[in-house]
């Protein structure tokens, strides 16, 4: 490590003990609300009951995924956050419900249904939180080490037992003379990432635009058919057979696994620009002999995930015989025939790969790492489904042998950066549910210039090495 590094890092360090310190954390809970669509408005497109598909129920019991938008407001007054933003964000919200009826109702599994049931029935609404913190908003929503668990009360949680659970849970914090937070808490087998961006920008659009009534904006109403998906390899019974076996027999719960978030974690953030990305590709040619016979594409995704993947593996020191990396790709586009989009529901199937530790620790371990992805994503042509049910299968068994897991949230492609409710688009956009999952977070690039953000979270002294790792290769690019 140079100096230059080591100093940088000692300072990222320094301001982290200091902020540990002086943060007391204190969020003051102004108002607990529930929000339901405009029972006025004329009925919706939008289907009061929808029945999971093995997409769904793929993800039935994993962590309610959480994600938290910054938005910095220049010289906000008392009267402007309550007497203006908050009303307009509670009516906008409103009316993206109107098309967006699911997100408003709860999960079952009544005993006469084989399989989990969404529905909502009038008056039924989402769960909205507001709070004021006294905590630093520029720390918060900056890139320097940050406590890992200072995000929580930043949040509100999904009400949910064995039997019953909300979808979505909001919760909006006011910094005073700063600005204020998003904060999203939802039940993963209702929504993916793609989902959740189409909702979040049609309610920012709502916002902006201040209209009096639903708008229609085509590009992100929800398509709801469910008829089009198909499961030619019986995806659904071995999911549903899979979780009613976890803690069963015949365990019907909806509840998601616990996860706790490791002692002392911190978070950080590091950005690739796109000039750094493109020669970055190119120095993996260097040790990929030849890219044609061997059929592997060194694109943005491998190059990003394996160079991580790689910092991660070594800072965290791992002892397993075997390293698997886990990722998710959206199926809308390569379905036959291809959803819209704007489907609503999950539509991700997973893809894992394994490589020996001491290969990715190598002197060529990025490009062996990076190899090995791209193959994981050329699989992809073979059948999402197919695949993904290798994929249950591989994790089932990996988590009892010798392996250590990573795996990959979000995506760059998502552009939640491009989320604007009338004041800009985002300080900072974060997932805060990687804290307990460990997963490796990739967004698009607040700065809007191509980049890539890439999210972690782990010990202190873990994290130094991470950065220590990841900034040497980058400078000499």
């Amino acid at each position: 490590m140079d100096s230059k590094t080591h100093q940088k890092l000692s300072f990222n360090s320094l301001i982290f003990h200091v902020k540990m310190a002086q943060s007391s954390q204190q969020v003051k809970i102004i108002e607990v609300c529930r929000i339901a669509p405009p029972p006025e408005l004329p009925g919706s497109s939008a289907p009061k009951s929808l029945p999971l598909t093995f997409f769904d129920i793929l993800w039935l019991r994993l962590p309610p995924p959480q994600s938290i938008f910054f938005y910095e407001i220049s010289s906000p007054s008392h009267e402007l956050f309550y007497d203006s933003i908050i009303p307009k964000l509670k009516h906008s919200l409103s009316l993206t419900l109107h098309h967006f009826l699911p997100l408003a109702g709860n999960l079952t599994w009544p005993q006469n249904s084989h399989k989990p049931i969404l529905n909502y029935v009038d008056g039924d609404g989402v769960s909205l939180t507001i709070a004021e913190s006294n905590s630093d908003f520029y720390h918060l929503s900056g890139n320097d080490f940050r406590k890992a668990t200072d995000y929580h009360p930043l949040l509100s949680y999904l009400e949910i037992s064995k039997e019953r659970a909300t979808v979505m849970s909001l919760q909006v914090t006011v910094f005073p003379n700063c600005g204020i937070s998003i904060g999203f808490t939802s039940h993963h087998a209702v929504l993916d990432g793609r989902t959740f961006a189409t909702f979040v920008k049609f309610w920012a659009r709502t916002c902006k635009s201040g209209a009096e009534s639903p708008p229609w904006i085509p590009e992100l109403i929800p398509f709801y058919d469910r008829s089009v998906i198909e499961d030619p390899c019986g995806a659904e019974e071995i999911y549903l057979n899979g979780w009613l076996n976890h803690g069963g027999p015949n365990n019907r719960s909806i509840m998601p696994l616990e996860q706790q978030v490791p002692p002392n974690s911190v978070r950080g953030t590091f950005e690739l620009s796109r000039e750094q990305i493109e020669k970055l590709k190119k120095s993996m040619f260097v040790n990929i002999i030849d890219e044609a016979k061997h059929g592997v594409h060194v694109s943005t995704f491998s190059v990003i995930c394996g160079y991580t993947w790689v910092c991660l593996a070594k800072a965290l020191k791992i002892k397993e015989k075997e390293a698997m990396l886990v990722f998710s790709a959206d199926c809308r586009s390569r379905l036959i025939p291809s959803l819209p989009t704007t489907y609503f529901g999950n539509c991700l199937e997973g893809r894992s790969l394994v490589v020996e530790t001491q290969v990715l620790l190598g002197e060529y371990g990025v490009s062996f790492a990076v190899e090995a992805i791209g193959k994981a994503v050329k699989g992809l042509e073979d059948g999402v489904v197919n695949g993904g049910l290798e994929t249950w299968i591989s994790m089932t068994r990996g988590m009892q042998s010798n392996q250590r897991t990573f795996s990959v949230a979000s995506s760059p492609r998502l552009e939640l950066y491009n989320t604007d409710f009338g004041w800009g688009n985002p300080r900072k956009s974060e997932v805060i549910s990687i804290d307990r999952t460990g997963a490796i977070c990739l967004s698009d690039s607040r700065s809007g210039n191509g980049g890539i953000e890439i999210g972690v979270v782990m010990k202190m002294e873990e994290m130094e090495t991470f950065a220590s790792l990841f900034s040497q290769a980058v400078e000499m690019l």
